[in-house]
């Protein structure tokens, strides 16, 4: 089994859940927690939208068709998910970068995204 980094968000506080249905995260345990085996570094927390789907597919990650040999049940606008850190910055670079949960996105996103980039797409935790 792989060790897990430190828990910690973008803003030092505690990682918060991304999404438990459907279940995310490079260990299945609905937070984008990583470790030094995850290279694709799947830290960003994002809210799928349609476009973002799309461009992901057409990039050659289909994220929306159902993979049930892999327990993947295919992602809709609104579902949440930890994506690849560099995938989210070329999303951004492209102009379509969903919306991220920085309470849920790991520290070590911040290694390929830079923090003002992250915040631009952010959305605030009600409550």
């Amino acid at each position: 089994m792989f060790e897990k980094d430190d828990s910690v968000n973008v803003n030092g506080g505690p990682l918060s859940p991304c999404s438990l249905d459907p279940l995310t995260g490079f260990f299945r345990d609905g937070a984008c927690n990583t470790c030094a085996e995850d290279s694709g570094s799947h830290t960003v927390c994002a809210v799928m939208t349609d476009e973002f789907l799309a461009f992901s597919k057409y990039v050659g990650n289909d994220l929306s068709t159902p993979r049930p040999e892999y327990r993947f049940p295919g992602l809709k606008a609104g579902d949440q998910w930890c994506l690849c850190a560099g995938r989210f910055m070329q999303a951004h670079e492209e102009g379509c970068a969903p919306n991220v949960k920085l309470e849920a996105t790991h520290k070590r996103a911040l290694e390929v995204v830079p923090m003002n980039v992250l915040e631009k797409y952010a959305i605030r935790a009600l409550g």
